[in-house]
């Protein structure tokens, strides 16, 4: 017998859940696009203000990270820039 994923040939109750977690997708889909328009909007205003949005996505991505990841990823940026020869330690010497 082929899995029908919870949908039975009647449309019965399944047919329902189904609609029912149809439904509540596309209502979370809608407000997860309008929250996405308004963080537009903060940003905008932000550069309106004068700040960089580019340094402030930046920011805001660092602190989502735990201390420990982010000192790893500087200390691995900071590697590289020292082996490339792009910080001031590294143009000294």
């Amino acid at each position: 017998m082929a899995d029908t994923g919870g949908v039975s040939a009647s449309g019965g109750v399944a047919a329902d859940q189904l609609r029912a977690f149809v439904e509540r997708i596309e209502r979370l889909e809608e407000e997860k696009k309008a929250i996405s328009d308004d963080i537009k909007d903060v940003y905008a205003e932000a550069k309106g203000t004068g700040f960089d949005v580019k340094i402030l996505r930046q920011v805001v991505r660092l602190r989502k990270q735990e201390p420990h990841e982010r000192e790893e990823q500087e200390a691995i940026l900071d590697l590289y820039l020292h082996a490339l020869g792009m910080t001031p330690a590294a143009n000294d010497a």
